[in-house]
């Protein structure tokens, strides 16, 4: 049985330090979402990106803000 897709919200990132400094971040802070492979539709510089639920992107925009990361792109997605 195929699981169902959900819109998600995807950062990419150049670098694979952006990646995992985003991963700390969102982790000290109790943001859901985890690194996942950049999915097919998308390319990214560095392979690696960011998922969470769509709904959770107005926080996690504040949160890479605040902590300086920086993003190649931000993309909403059926995964």
């Amino acid at each position: 049985m195929a699981r169902e897709k959900t819109e998600k919200v995807v950062f990419t990132f150049h670098t694979t330090t952006m990646a995992m400094r985003m991963e700390q971040c969102a982790k000290d802070a109790g943001s859901p979402g985890r690194l996942i492979p950049v999915p097919r539709q998308i390319s990214a510089g560095c392979g690696m990106a960011w998922s969470a639920p769509a709904a959770e992107r107005p926080g996690l925009e504040s949160l890479i803000q605040e902590n300086g990361i920086e993003t190649e792109g931000i993309h909403n997605l059926f995964l």
